[in-house]
């Protein structure tokens, strides 16, 4: 029997055996109940033992999986501990602040009016820009590597940050301006159901089912034309047929090059841009700062 699990592992077992409930321990996640249950019928089949019990009155923990709790706890609370004292030691070496971010924040200067705020506050202060591939899309988070990070909400793992929301914006459709529905000045997301579209890498978790409006399909699996990992190649296969995507109005002047238009869509819960942080970094005084400037720059109390 192979030990080797993964923290989240753990973390999703924690969660589905405090909640005793796989709906709302995937709400709690951010994850799709299928998604949570397959995680843990693969963590089972691991470790071979089953943890929990399925019957029609609901879910119980069997006797390997009371076992295995309390341990898990402890797991997830020493990792937490040794990522916050490793990433403070990163931060008195480096005597800077690393914001990730997968796509340029823009949205009429954002960027610049968040960093002469914390500049000001801070002039001694470094602030270090680190761009992402889609494949994370905590945006650096989750490995320790950024300190804050722009981020698209919802995010895997979500217990683990705490953030700021600083644009709510609509899901656009994109699609080449050849395709019939382009004529259109809006378009029903019921008209798309059909289509083929691009979806970010399953690494991005919930952030893949966002983008694939899993929740306004009523139970119909999208069909994918194309995995993409970033602006270019978004552009490319678009361009190239492969699939349209959902954008956040924000992002669509970074895709409609020649051949590729953006509609708005009925039908489609809006997109959440925010500043995200790890919850055990919340009392640092320069994640404190630059989230503060955040807020000023956006107008937020």
């Amino acid at each position: 029997m192979t030990m080797d699990v993964h923290v989240r592992d753990l973390r999703y077992f924690v969660a589905v055996a405090e909640e005793l409930h796989f709906t709302r321990a995937a709400e709690r996640l951010y994850l799709s109940q299928p998604a949570l249950s397959k995680q843990i019928r693969a963590l089972e089949r691991q470790l071979g033992v089953e943890l929990f019990r399925r019957d029609p009155r609901g879910v119980r923990l069997t006797e390997a999986g009371s076992v295995l709790l309390p341990y898990a706890r402890q797991v997830l609370d020493a990792w937490s501990a040794g990522s916050a004292a490793l990433e403070a030691a990163r931060a008195a070496a480096r005597g800077t602040l690393v914001v990730g971010m997968s796509t340029s924040p823009g949205r009429g200067g954002l960027l610049p009016a968040i960093r002469s705020r914390f500049t000001a506050a801070h002039p001694d202060t470094a602030l270090r820009l680190r761009q992402t591939s889609w494949e994370d899309p905590t945006a650096g988070l989750a490995d320790g590597t950024a300190d804050v990070a722009f981020v698209w909400l919802p995010l895997p793992d979500a217990g683990r940050y705490a953030w700021t929301v600083l644009a709510e914006e609509p899901r656009l459709v994109a699609l080449p301006e050849s395709h019939p529905l382009a004529t259109r000045a809006e378009i029903d997301f019921t008209d798309l159901l059909d289509e083929p579209f691009l979806a970010l890498p399953p690494s991005a978790g919930p952030l893949r089912d966002h983008w694939l409006a899993l929740e306004e399909r009523g139970g119909r699996t999208p069909r994918v034309g194309a995995e993409i990992a970033g602006t270019e190649e978004t552009y490319e296969a678009i361009v190239a047929g492969l699939g349209i995507c959902l954008v956040a109005t924000g992002n669509a002047p970074l895709i409609t090059l020649g051949g590729v238009v953006t509609r708005p869509v009925r039908g489609l819960s809006p997109s959440r841009y925010a500043l995200a942080w790890r919850r055990a970094d919340a009392r640092r005084p320069l994640v404190r700062a630059y989230a503060h400037a955040c807020r000023q720059a956006t107008g937020q109390p």
